[in-house]
């Protein structure tokens, strides 16, 4: 009987070893660990790597911005090095918005061997990935990570996005002269660079402007938002400035509409999202932000990409559920190219050369014209853009350009 037992727990092993105990890792969208195994025929790869949320407070505006990376490979391929073709080969992990996740997955992609890095959306899990780039010698392109400390001290990140002192500025100037604001409130989440970051460039320039500002964190699993709304409403303010996460945006939309706040809702770029457009259909509120690009801005990337959404099931999903047009699908698509162009100008798949190369990249995107400056890395970007939900449509509608001049 002993013999018959140990027979049948040896046959119950190596079915386990064989089938893999019943897990699957997935293989689709931007949780993949790579968007396309090497080629069969032999012909040389590159890889890029993509340090995106898909998962976590950022997971809707990390997918989004992928699938512009994601498309952006689709229309090219290949890169052209040294008079070699090389196909280009993503490397998709997910930080998880998660500055602890973010070292393991950046080491992921260092492990891969990829040559250049795009990415994060969210300026904390950059700054949390950075050193693993930084050690390896991998340089990185930040897509829409706002925070000065992303590129501060180092000469490996650089991005492609204006900064939040620059945004900061640009929404304080427009709080003051389009509503005439002389309270305003600010939310952020406690321990996120991003949020808090931008509401003290927001507070440092409405105060330099003769505004007043009251000025309050909430914690991480925060997720009811009923007292900071009443905060700001018994404070009086004119303005509600929130750049928080797009799950945190849809609790606060919805208490505002609820409790009747008459003031206008104010955020950065993280709000671009149709996450925000659904929030507020239908809700009595208003709500403006500051991003990079306008749908409509470029006939043939809209065109484009919108078709390529719709003709994949899980890119819409990861879309949100439609084919409306983020700025950080926009940012991605470029973030890409500028990469290639990198490529292009090194000569070389080594990642060093690149690195070097990116210094003196430039290209004209659908975004505008993206070139670094010498001292950090960080975009040349002079212009947001400014846009509104229309409530009863559930769309955005473009208010105009803004700089920190006005």
């Amino acid at each position: 009987m002993k013999k018959y037992l140990a027979i049948v727990l040896a046959c119950a092993l190596l079915l386990c070893l064989f089938a893999g105990c019943g897990q699957k890792q997935s293989t689709e969208g931007p949780q993949a660990s790579s968007e396309a195994s090497a080629p069969a025929d032999g012909s040389k790869t590159i890889k890029i790597g993509v340090f995106e949320p898909a998962s976590g407070d950022n997971g809707a505006g990390g997918k989004q911005e992928t699938l512009g990376i994601q498309y952006a490979n689709s229309v090219a391929p290949t890169v052209e090095i040294n008079g070699e073709t090389y196909n280009v080969q993503l490397v998709i992990v997910d930080n998880e918005s998660s500055n602890d996740k973010a070292t393991t997955a950046a080491a992921s992609l260092v492990s891969s061997g990829v040559s250049v890095v795009l990415g994060s959306y969210g300026s904390s899990v950059s700054i949390a990935g950075s050193d693993k780039f930084k050690e390896a010698g991998i340089p990185a392109i930040g897509v829409t990570c706002t925070n000065p400390a992303v590129t501060e001290g180092n000469t490996h990140y650089f991005r492609i996005c204006f900064l939040d002192p620059f945004q900061g500025t640009v929404l304080a100037k427009f709080a003051a002269k389009n509503f005439s604001a002389k309270k305003a409130y600010c939310l952020a989440k406690l321990g996120d660079d991003y949020s808090v970051g931008l509401c003290n460039y927001f507070k440092e320039a409405f105060t330099a402007l003769g505004g007043e500002v009251q000025y309050e964190t909430f914690p991480e699993g925060t997720s009811d938002y009923t007292s900071y709304v009443t905060n700001a409403k018994n404070y009086g303010a004119d303005v509600f400035f929130a750049p928080v996460s797009t799950e945190a945006a849809s609790l606060i939309i919805d208490q505002v509409s609820s409790q009747g706040a008459k003031f206008p809702i104010l955020a950065g770029d993280t709000w671009d999202s149709n996450v925000i457009t659904s929030a507020a259909k239908g809700k009595n509120v208003e709500i403006y932000v500051t991003t990079f690009y306008q749908e409509g801005g470029n006939a043939e990337f809209d065109s484009g990409f919108k078709a390529w959404l719709n003709g994949n099931s899980t890119y819409l999903a990861n879309n949100g559920g439609n084919d409306m047009i983020s700025a950080v699908s926009a940012m991605g698509y470029d973030a890409y190219f500028t990469a290639l162009e990198a490529i292009k100008l090194a000569g070389s798949a080594d990642p060093k050369a690149i690195n070097d190369a990116l210094w003196k990249t430039t290209y004209d995107g659908v975004t505008g014209h993206i070139e670094f400056d010498q001292v950090n890395g960080d975009a040349v970007r002079s212009e947001a853009y400014v846009k509104q939900v229309d409530t009863a449509s559930g769309n955005w509608k473009f208010v105009g350009i803004q700089t920190t001049a006005e």
